[in-house]
């Protein structure tokens, strides 16, 4: 049995919520892979230069209804009756259970991408879908557009993580890949049109350290933000198959020197609590209004997960 007393539920300044989960409940039933954007009108980004933001729109996955849906906030705790944005297709054979979308609004389409499941869970690729907003998306290309190929990725490719560079021009994506339960290494793509992707050559780009017991099983489920001059990113590190705790590191390009928080782990599971076993896949930014970063969060404790908020006040997060 691991040891959940070995680290405390938050580390390097991050408090949990009290009133967790803020997202999910036996009615709703598992709400997962949460990413959340600042929401201008019914978009992720401003009309004009300027413009203020009037809450925070969410992204997740809807296990139940094996969908993506959103949801919307004004405070980032008190949410919308969920809406499916894109759901399941069994006929094409790879799409029996959607899940664990990136989003990128840009030049007025929405881009999405999201892993799709076989029905027996035993492989999964990344698919593609765009439209001009939530409610008109069209899923791109005859297939994924990413498949497992290389010997780390095994049986699938999954958690997008996805970043529009307008300096280079290019898609830059960040994705898991190896056992479809939990993946085991995070891996690193680009793309001119968001459906070719050309995989960096010297993958995978983070792999566990084992020296480091929140990790020493796998990582996997990243997040990825562009952060002066360099790249933040926040990851799972599995102590074991079934235990989770949410990490952070950074890099000056994104795929190599990544140097983790000294603070690791950055949020726990709480024995006996909503999230007592696991603490899964960061969905981060920062919320410059009120001079803060906000990180929700799926917790797990036995089977149904639900999602859950963790604040660290400032900026600085290496104090």
């Amino acid at each position: 049995m691991p040891d959940l007393t070995r680290y405390p539920a938050t580390q390097g300044g991050w408090k949990k919520y009290p009133g967790n989960p803020v997202m999910g409940d036996a009615k709703l039933g598992t709400c997962f892979d949460v990413l959340v954007f600042p929401k201008y009108g019914k978009g992720i980004s401003p009309a004009a230069p300027g413009e203020k933001s009037d809450g925070f729109k969410m992204y997740f996955s809807w296990r139940p209804k094996k969908s993506l849906a959103t949801t919307t906030s004004a405070d980032g705790v008190s949410w919308s009756k969920p809406k499916i944005i894109l759901g399941p297709n069994p006929a094409s054979g790879w799409e029996d259970d959607i899940n664990r979308n990136a989003v990128v609004e840009k030049d007025g389409v929405v881009h999405i991408w999201y892993t799709g499941f076989a029905h027996n869970g035993r492989h999964c690729w990344i698919g593609y879908a765009a439209g001009t907003d939530d409610d008109h998306l069209v899923r791109l290309g005859n297939g994924p557009c990413l498949t497992p190929e290389q010997p780390w990725e095994y049986h699938g490719v999954m958690n997008p993580c996805v970043l529009w560079d307008e300096k280079s021009g290019l898609f830059k994506m960040w994705y898991s890949a190896g056992e479809t339960y939990e993946p085991n290494v995070i891996c690193y793509a680009e793309s001119d049109n968001g459906f070719n992707w050309r995989k960096r050559r010297a993958n995978p780009v983070f792999t566990a350290v084992k020296a480091n017991h929140y990790e020493q099983d796998r990582i996997g489920g990243c997040q990825v933000l562009a952060y002066k001059g360099g790249y933040l990113m926040f990851y799972i590190g599995y102590e074991d198959i079934n235990t989770a705790r949410i990490c952070g590191a950074w890099s000056p390009d994104g795929v190599t020197r990544w140097e983790r928080f000294k603070a690791n782990p950055l949020v726990s599971p709480e024995a006996d609590k909503w999230d007592g076993d696991a603490c899964y896949k960061p969905g981060v930014l920062y919320d410059e209004p009120n001079k803060r970063w906000l990180l929700w969060y799926n917790g797990r404790h036995a089977a149904p997960e639900y999602i859950g908020l963790v604040i660290h006040e400032g900026e600085d997060l290496w104090k």
